[in-house]
């Protein structure tokens, strides 16, 4: 006879076919459970006792005289053996499961696509099946993980298929543009009015006594005077009747420099490349501890650098995280340590986030350094004077402007087989011996 009952909230009940309870008993039935369920079992005889033998995993408890409940408590494998008054017993294994029914549900509805199933052990929880990629397998271990302790991955992860490449093309555009204005006059009396003089705002090197001669006309007749000249500066005028004479500076200088590299850099998606156009400089370091007092080296790059890190999306777009930088020595600024000269830098830098399709570009502007130095010098009182305090005034300009642009253009790119195009030389770097051709 096969019964099925609801024991109280015991859960879910099983039909089990109740067997008669014979003085010879049969093999062992094999029953499975799962936690927190329980099943009745039906006995044709009236029931003497009933024994477990491990009562943590499946306890069991005579309903009736005729009905015995099995109550699956923990997972694991249980012996039960059922007697009755006329000595007969009957003896089931039980195997109690966890109830995996809610993490299979979890796992359908976080991942509908995969075919991924989860099984039960004594002690953890393993995941088979078949999983798209790599990032879906740890993404359900850490799922399962989150709800159950133990936890074991055995899932078999697809062949990765080709990845998309990241081309990124940059252009860096650097204009720096110096404009220099200077102008002075030093004026030097070889005599004139009997005096021997000169002036000087000292902003550009004055003539000294040495080397153009003057005689002077009055009572100290027949007395010579000489002028050195270090630097002439751009003009010079003497008279020799007047024994006056004067040094000008009046220039105008202007510079020009472009820079511009054009780097192209190839990274799979969600990888980091680098780019570095320059050079590196000895720093020297001077050591502490068991060693101080030593001096070592490092070496500290600069020039041109690159750095990006490039995402496609799922919605086709390109999402990168670039930092250019732009760096040069700066001797001026520099330092002397230990009879080194450590020159300073100089730099310029930007990081940041965009977004982009495929090849649209982005610009990185406005990096600009403006500076004007002037110096004006004057000989107090006399630059003062009407019309002729112009002769005693030296006036210097300097107007630097440096603007730096970096424009970005991402491509994605499949890898291909084949061989890329080599260069074409104009001519053989080295021909054949003897200078056959």
């Amino acid at each position: 006879m096969n019964t099925l009952r609801w024991c109280g909230s015991i859960g879910v009940l099983l039909c089990v076919t109740g067997l008669p309870l014979g003085a010879a008993s049969p093999d062992p039935e094999e029953l499975s459970l799962t936690v927190g369920t329980g099943v009745v079992i039906d006995c044709p005889e009236i029931i003497a006792r009933v024994a477990a033998s491990a009562p943590e995993v499946v306890d069991a408890v005579t309903a009736s005289s005729r009905e015995v409940l099995f109550h699956a408590k923990g997972v694991g494998k249980a012996t039960l053996v059922v007697w009755s008054k006329s000595g007969q017993r009957k003896t089931y294994n039980v195997t109690v499961e966890p109830n995996l029914e809610p993490l299979r549900k979890l796992l359908r509805e976080a991942f509908p696509e995969e075919t991924i199933d989860v099984r039960a052990t004594r002690e953890s929880m393993v995941l088979v099946g078949r999983a798209s990629s790599q990032v879906v397998a740890d993404r359900a271990l850490t799922l399962i993980a989150a709800s159950v302790k133990g936890a074991v991955s055995n899932l078999q992860v697809a062949a990765a298929g080709v990845e998309n490449q990241v081309l990124l093309r940059v252009r860096f555009a650097e204009l720096n543009r110096s404009t220099l204005s200077e102008f002075g006059i030093n004026l030097l009396s070889t005599g004139a009015l009997n005096t021997q003089a000169r002036t000087s705002t000292g902003q550009f090197a004055a003539p000294t006594l040495d080397a153009v001669t003057g005689t002077m006309p009055a009572t100290t007749a027949g007395t010579t005077t000489t002028f050195s000249f270090s630097d002439l500066l751009n003009i010079f005028a003497f008279r020799p009747d007047l024994n006056l004479g004067a040094v000008i500076r009046d220039l105008q200088t202007r510079g020009l420099v472009q820079i511009l590299a054009e780097p192209n850099l190839v990274a799979t998606s969600g990888k980091e490349a680098s780019f570095l156009a320059g050079g590196e400089f000895p720093v020297p370091v001077v050591q502490g501890g068991a060693t101080s007092g030593a001096v070592s080296v490092q070496y500290r790059e600069f020039g041109i650098r690159l750095s990006f890190t490039p995402l496609i999306t799922p919605n086709h777009t390109i999402r990168l995280h670039v930092k250019p930088e732009v760096s040069s020595l700066d001797w001026a600024d520099g330092v002397t340590l230990s009879g080194f000269r450590i020159p300073a830098l100089t730099s310029r830098r930007v990081e940041t986030d965009i977004e982009l399709g495929e090849g649209q570009s982005f610009v990185i502007g406005g990096l600009i350094d403006d500076r004007v130095v002037e110096n004006l010098s004057q000989v107090p009182g006399l630059s003062h004077i009407p019309l002729l305090g112009t002769l005693f005034k030296s006036r210097s300009e300097n107007r630097s402007k440096t603007e730096l642009i970096v424009i970005v253009t991402p491509e994605t790119a499949l890898p291909v087989n084949g061989r890329a195009a080599e260069p074409a030389m104009p001519k053989p770097f080295l021909g054949p011996a003897g200078g056959k051709k």
